[in-house]
């Protein structure tokens, strides 16, 4: 015999307890562990949710709770507008294993009637639902994540090899604030690896062409322009409103001097660097228990002793790999999504397309991170690194 919606209504309300708006507040209040689940439809929850709710729309719920709620133990309240829908979603959640779950009477109209808190995100345009819509699809970003990105601070050190590509896919994805530190001019060498540049560009501030590129790919982004050489007189206030910091920077006195600025105030460095046909990566990130740059390598080598990309060569696509990377990294750090390069360094060998990862740490005895640092200011990095004065471009050329 077939049956109606109303059957179907009916056999839901008898499967899946109800819980009140009032009895659903006191238990987020209490701090009880629950698990929200908003099953309306993503306009209707661009309106306002439960503060902590999660999105999962009852279209897309069988595919994507997994994800959101791995645990089968944990105690959920499924709502939507009224209270119909969560109900039949309660009885899809339960076939899938979920033990303990409850649909919220009356729904978000309920809750909003009764003046409990509501939680809205940042309203985005309908350019913006449409140019980020593979995000939204991600339950690990959706539209909370999205907002992150939009709001967040990313500064690259470097318009060069590693930067280009990392600045692209940044701009692209929508991360809303993008500084750029160079003092260098785009060369004709520069264009095998720096795609953020074009051909008329050469002999131009990188910074700029840098700048044209990125705001032409996206005009949610804004871009600021750092046109100069990063040093111990000026790091600490370039690098203070950012939240994150990516390092391409190809040379030692650069490297040193934004690790310990970053060390400094309390900054994740997201980076990456590159050689011939090699490329390594990770995040510097004492603060959550990883090592700083200096833990790794806390004396620079001699002077002459490892040749720049100038000397060696380096594979132009290596840079797309390398700084692909740094762009994922960056945006799990600012969404908080999968698991950071914290405490890892990924290499990369692409002769042999082979990535390898080592484990590292955190060096208690390290000058500037560790349990009594030793260094608390920022020095002579030029002299640090045996160097009479401050190569060219210093901070600026970026591979």
């Amino acid at each position: 015999m077939s049956k109606t919606g109303r059957d179907l209504l009916e056999a839901a309300r008898g499967d899946v307890p109800e819980i009140t708006a009032e009895e659903v507040k006191d238990t987020v209040d209490s701090g009880a562990e629950v698990a929200l689940i908003d099953v309306r439809e993503p306009d209707e929850f661009r309106g306002g949710y439960l503060p902590g709710a999660e999105h999962v729309s009852r279209g897309f719920l069988e595919l994507k709770i997994e994800q959101v709620v791995p645990d089968r133990a944990t105690p959920i309240v499924a709502y939507c507008a009224g209270g119909v829908r969560s109900l039949l979603a309660g009885q899809v959640l339960q076939s899938m294993g979920y033990q303990n779950v409850k649909s919220m009477a009356g729904g978000y109209g309920k809750w909003k009637d009764l003046g409990f808190p509501v939680q809205v995100d940042k309203q985005m345009s309908a350019e913006q639902l449409n140019r980020y819509s593979r995000h939204f699809l991600l339950s690990q970003i959706g539209e909370k994540g999205q907002s992150k990105l939009l709001d967040a601070k990313v500064v690259l050190i470097g318009a060069g090899g590693l930067g280009s590509p990392t600045g692209l896919y940044l701009t692209a994805m929508g991360v809303g604030n993008i500084g750029i530190v160079d003092l260098d001019v785009v060369d004709m060498s520069n264009l095998q690896r720096q795609i953020v540049h074009t051909n008329d560009r050469v002999g131009t501030s990188k910074v700029e062409s840098a700048a044209a590129t990125l705001t032409a790919l996206n005009p949610d982004v804004n871009v600021i322009a750092h046109e100069e050489r990063i040093n111990r007189d000026n790091a600490l206030d370039i690098l203070k409103d950012y939240d994150v910091i990516v390092n391409g920077a190809d040379n030692f006195p650069t490297r040193y001097l934004v690790n310990d600025a970053a060390v400094f105030l309390g900054k994740p460095i997201v980076d990456a660097s590159i050689f011939k046909f090699e490329g390594q990566a990770t995040v510097y990130h004492p603060g959550e228990g990883g090592p700083c740059y200096r833990c790794l390598y806390p004396e620079p080598p001699p002077p002459g002793m490892v040749p720049s990309c100038q000397d060696a060569g380096v594979l132009g696509a290596l840079c797309g790999t390398m700084g692909s990377i740094q762009a994922t990294e960056t945006a799990k750090l600012i969404v908080g999504f999968g698991e950071p390069l914290i405490g890892k360094l990924l290499m990369y060998d692409a002769l042999k397309s082979q990535f390898r990862t080592l484990k590292i740490r955190r060096d208690p005895a390290c000058p500037v991170c560790g349990d009594s640092p030793s260094i608390t200011e920022l020095i002579d990095y030029e002299f640090f690194c045996g160097l009479t004065e401050a190569p060219a471009g210093a901070g600026a050329n970026g591979h």
